[in-house]
């Protein structure tokens, strides 16, 4: 598959290329190219002659062209899913299902475009200003570099290049070098839809190169990320070189807390939902398991007996329910976590054993709070860490120790506990008596402390994605 620079298909202009592995079966599906500083360099040149034009386009007129862009993917949908399992290692209804999620985010970024009114500051708001009267506009940044990770390909194409083409940006988009494709198909048809060559791009190869040349260079406007804290902090160091704008969306280790009077099967439940899907690839995953301590032996027998139920294999077949990791790279990190999480305490209770890019959903219990995983240590797999607490104070302090900070959640029939545990979780969401893996497409998403900087949603991405100009009438009155 190739890239698409101005509106053309192209390969690298050395020729060189990049194997992508569907890590199901570990065979080669097919290659997209390694773009080199020259093929970026003028994926941002042609950007800057487009996006004036682009942004020229009435708004209305761009709804249009997204909204038959919507109709491309309606009619490609299955082979869009098909491909997104293929190199993803996702389950076949995972992958529909985020296919599905195009539509369910364009639509409303579209609606909320149409609406991005500006405000007016009447004359004698503030005293001397009795003649004048002050209006605000917005006003697209210029070239926003979209960086895009493997777990959600799709979902987090719709929540960066929706509002960035809306606002009138040029968007060059930086996939994953795992899997690539899905992304490259639907740049192409936002292009086929009508999207001027120039205005949405997609260049493909390592973070380490493209991401770097694409994030350094001084005539990018903004980077919008979702990835590691670790390449978060770099891409910000980058930006900070050129005062580009950035909105990071990054690592998470969220708090999953179950205080005594909460319901132990809807826990169970939510766990399900909340840790395995994806394979627990999620960033907003639950990732420890804080047990009041007189639940724990219920919640961790009912845990296991709910986990031990799910199929995991092929994840083409329709009655799959868990797949594999994004690689067997992956796979292997995340069994050495385990295995670090039992030399420092833990007791694998259920699972733990690998196969290639496949690892068995895994129940650890017995974690000390001191352990790397209850504070610092991200597992990206399908592992459920138990550490149990006393009093709720104790599972705070606990949830609050770790330098991540996306979302979280609390369990209890309390709703005055809620509240309060609520409030007193240092992350930028909470859910209560629900997994923390929850976003809606309207909803501002982000996190505190090393989870991030910036949010993005329906409700917010068009502040990260414009300017605000104050247009002033001065002595109009």
């Amino acid at each position: 598959m190739q890239m698409l620079i101005n509106g053309k298909a192209v390969g690298a202009s050395d020729g060189a290329t990049i194997d992508i592995i569907n890590p199901a079966t570990a065979k080669r599906i097919d290659t997209v190219p390694a773009a080199t500083q020259g093929d970026v360099k003028s994926a941002i040149s042609y950007a800057h002659q487009a996006q004036p034009v682009w942004a020229a386009i009435p708004v209305h007129e761009k709804v249009d062209i997204l909204l038959k862009f919507l109709s491309l993917v309606e009619q490609n949908h299955e082979s869009l899913a098909q491909t997104l399992c293929a190199e993803t290692g996702k389950p076949i209804t995972e992958a529909r299902a985020e296919i599905s999620n195009i539509s369910i985010a364009f639509r409303a970024f579209c609606e909320r475009a149409k609406h991005l009114y500006g405000q007016t500051i009447p004359a004698g708001m503030e005293a001397g200003q009795e003649h004048h009267v002050l209006i605000t506009r917005r006003e697209p940044l210029g070239v926003i570099v979209a960086v895009i990770p493997f777990n959600f390909p799709c979902d987090l194409f719709d929540q960066k290049v929706a509002p960035a083409l809306l606002a009138g940006n040029a968007v060059i988009v930086k996939p994953s070098t795992d899997n690539p494709l899905t992304l490259c198909r639907l740049t192409a048809y936002l292009n086929e839809a009508g999207v001027i060559p120039g205005a949405c791009q997609i260049v493909t190869g390592r973070g380490s190169t493209v991401g770097n040349w694409l994030c350094t260079d001084p005539d990018v406007d903004a980077i919008t990320l979702t990835g590691s804290t670790e390449v978060g902090i770099e891409t910000a160091r980058h930006a900070a070189d050129h005062l580009a704008h950035a909105a990071l969306e990054l690592g998470g280790n969220d708090a999953f807390i179950l205080l005594a009077d909460g319901d132990v099967d809807l826990a169970v439940d939510e766990l399900v939902w909340g840790r395995m899907y994806n394979t627990g690839q999620v960033c907003c995953a639950s990732k420890r398991f804080l047990i009041q301590r007189s639940r724990v032996e219920e919640f961790t027998e009912k845990a296991i007996k709910r986990i031990s139920s799910l199929k995991q294999g092929d994840p083409t077949a329709d009655d799959t329910q868990l797949g594999c990791l994004i690689s067997e790279k992956a796979a292997i990190k995340a069994e050495k976590q385990i295995e670090l999480t039992v030399q420092q305490g833990g007791k694998v209770v259920f699972g733990g054993h690998r196969n290639g890019a496949f690892l068995e959903p895994t129940v650890i219990k017995d974690v000390p709070p001191t352990a790397d995983v209850a504070r610092d240590m991200e597992i990206f797999a399908p592992v459920v860490p138990i550490i149990s607490f006393d009093t709720k104070e104790e599972a705070i302090k606990i949830a609050n120790s770790s330098k991540f900070g996306l979302c979280g959640c609390v369990f209890t029939a309390n709703m005055k506990d809620a509240v309060s545990v609520g409030a007193a979780l240092e992350c930028g969401g909470v859910v209560i008596n629900g997994a923390s893996f929850f976003r809606s497409f309207e909803m501002p998403f982000g996190g505190y402390k090393y989870s991030g900087i910036g949010t993005e949603g329906v409700m917010s991405t068009f502040d990260e994605v414009t300017h605000t100009k104050t247009v002033v009438l001065k002595n109009i009155c």
